[in-house]
C-alpha cells in the first residue's frame, strides 16, 4: 500500500503527466455530460426503458447515450465503422496499400479519409436511430424533426471524434478507446449495486463468489491480451568506419490474440441475421419459428455454438488481414535480421505464417469462450446488467484500454527515473527490449 501511495505521488510530481491526466478527466467529463443532453423534439419521459438485442450492446458501449436519445446517441461508433472500412480497403485497394507504406504522411491521409467517411455513415445510421425512438417520445414528428435530428447526431459524433483526438494529443491513452471504455465503465456501478440488491435475500456469500469469479475472468482476459509468442531474431555484426556493432538478438512478439475484440464485433453483427430472416417466414414454417426463437435468445446453446464458431472464423480472418508475414520477412531482410535456422525471404515468411497459424487457434478458442461467458453467468443467476461484465466486448475493451494507459503512465515514470508501477520496474507486456520489424 505504501508503494502504491508513493507511485501516485510520483505520477503527480511529473508536470506533463499531471497535466495530461487532468486534461483527460476534463474531456471525459464533457463527454459524459453530453450523454445526458436529450435531442431537441424528444420527450425523455416517454423514451423506452433500456434497449434490447444489438441496440442493447450498442447502448452498453455508449454508456446509455443511445437509450437516452442524447446528442451523442451514436457516439464514436460511426467513426469505428469508418475505420474498419478503411482498414479493409488497405488490404484490397492498391492506392490505400501505398498510403499505408508511406509512413506518417500516409497515416495522416488515411485518418483524413476516415473522418470524411464518418459523415455519410453517421447520417445513414441516424436515420435508423430515429426509427428506434417510439412515436410517443417525439413531440413533433415529420421531415423537419428527421433532418434536424440527423444534423444534431452527426455534429455530436464529430464532436466525440474531436474529443477522442484531443485526449490522444493532450491526454493519456488512446482517446477513441478511452471514450468507449468510459461509456462501459459508467454502467458498472449501477450493475454492481443492482446485483448486490438482488443477492441480498440469498446471502452475501453468493455475491462474494460472483466477485471472485469476475476477478478470475478479468485475469484470464489480461493473460489473453498480453500473451505473445516471441520469435527470436538475430542481427549480424555491422562495421561502419571505426565503429563496430556486435551481433544482437532480439524478438518479434506475435500476439496470441492479434485480432483483439474485432471478431466478437463482427460475429455479434451477424448473429442478428438468422432471427431477422426467420421472423419474415415464422408464420409459414415451424422451422423458421424455431430458428427465430433460438437465435433471439442469447442464452440458448444453438446461439452460443454458432456465435463461438463465427468468432473463431473471424479471428483467423482478421489476423490474416492485420498481420502480414511477407512484409515482416521483407523488413527483416532489409534491416539485416534473420530468424536463426531459417533462410531470409520466403522461408522466413512461411515460418512466421506457420507460427501465427498455430498460436491463433488457442487464442481464437479462448476469445470465443470469453465472448459466450456472459450467457453462462446469466443462466447461473447473475442479473442481466452485471452479467455483461463477465466477458464479451465490454470486458475485453476495458482491459485493453486500462493496460495501454498503464503502459503510458509507467513510461513517464521510468523516463523521469521513478520506480515503475510494478516491483520489477515495468508492466508485463511492455515493448521494452522487444524489436518489431517495421
Amino acid at each position: 500500500m505504501k508503494k502504491f501511495i508513493e507511485t501516485i505521488k510520483n505520477i503527480f510530481k511529473i508536470e506533463d503527466l499531471r497535466t495530461r491526466i487532468l486534461n483527460t478527466v476534463f474531456f471525459i467529463a464533457i463527454y459524459r455530460l453530453g450523454s445526458y443532453v436529450v435531442l431537441p423534439g424528444v420527450d425523455p419521459t416517454q423514451l423506452k426503458q433500456g434497449a434490447q438485442g444489438l441496440f442493447g450492446i450498442l447502448d452498453t458501449l455508449l454508456g446509455g447515450a443511445f437509450s437516452h436519445a442524447s446528442i451523442f446517441a451514436l457516439g464514436i461508433m460511426p467513426y469505428i465503422s469508418a475505420s474498419i472500412v478503411l482498414q479493409l480497403l488497405t488490404i484490397a485497394v492498391p492506392y490505400f496499400q501505398k498510403l499505408q507504406k508511406e509512413g506518417e504522411s500516409g497515416r495522416k491521409k488515411i485518418n483524413q479519409y476516415t473522418r470524411f467517411l464518418t459523415i455519410p455513415i453517421v447520417m445513414a445510421q441516424s436515420i435508423g436511430f430515429i426509427a428506434t425512438i417510439n412515436a410517443e417520445a417525439i413531440t413533433n414528428p415529420g421531415v423537419l424533426f428527421t433532418v434536424t435530428t440527423m444534423v444534431v447526431i452527426t455534429a455530436g459524433t464529430l464532436f466525440c471524434m474531436w474529443l477522442g483526438e484531443k485526449i490522444t494529443d493532450k491526454g493519456i491513452g488512446n482517446g477513441i478507446s478511452m471514450i468507449i471504455m468510459i461509456g462501459i465503465v459508467s454502467r458498472l456501478p449501477g450493475a454492481l449495486i443492482g446485483e448486490a440488491a438482488a443477492k441480498r435475500m440469498q446471502g452475501s456469500l453468493i455475491f462474494l463468489i460472483e466477485l471472485v469469479v469476475l476477478f478470475l475472468v478479468v485475469m484470464a482476459v489480461i493473460v489473453l491480451t498480453q500473451a505473445v509468442r516471441r520469435i527470436p531474431v538475430q542481427y549480424a555484426k555491422q562495421v561502419g568506419g571505426t565503429t563496430q556493432l556486435n551481433a544482437q538478438r532480439q524478438f518479434i512478439p506475435m500476439k496470441v490474440n492479434a485480432a483483439g475484440v474485432m471478431p466478437i464485433i463482427f460475429a455479434q453483427s451477424l448473429m442478428f441475421v438468422p432471427a431477422i430472416v426467420a421472423s419474415v417466414w415464422q408464420n409459414e414454417s415451424d422451422t423458421a419459428s424455431y430458428i427465430g426463437l433460438k437465435f433471439s435468445d442469447y442464452t440458448s446453446w444453438q446461439y452460443n455454438l454458432v456465435f463461438a464458431l463465427l468468432i473463431i472464423v473471424f479471428t483467423y480472418f482478421y489476423t490474416a488481414i492485420s498481420v502480414n508475414p511477407n512484409q515482416i520477412a521483407d523488413d527483416l531482410k532489409r534491416s539485416g535480421g534473420f530468424v536463426p535456422g531459417v533462410k531470409p525471404g520466403r522461408d522466413t515468411s512461411e515460418y512466421i505464417d506457420e507460427v501465427l497459424t498455430r498460436i491463433t487457434l488457442p487464442g481464437a478458442v479462448a476469445l470465443a469462450l470469453i465472448a459466450i461467458f456472459p450467457a453462462f453467468a446469466l443462466l447461473l443467476g447473475v442479473t442481466r446488467p452485471f452479467s455483461a461484465f463477465y466477458g464479451g466486448t465490454s470486458l475485453i475493451i476495458m482491459v485493453g484500454v486500462v493496460l495501454d494507459t498503464l503502459n503510458q503512465v509507467e513510461s513517464y515514470l521510468l523516463m523521469q527515473r521513478y520506480d515503475g508501477m510494478m516491483k520489477s520496474g515495468k508492466v508485463r507486456g511492455r515493448s521494452q527490449n522487444i524489436a518489431l520489424a517495421s
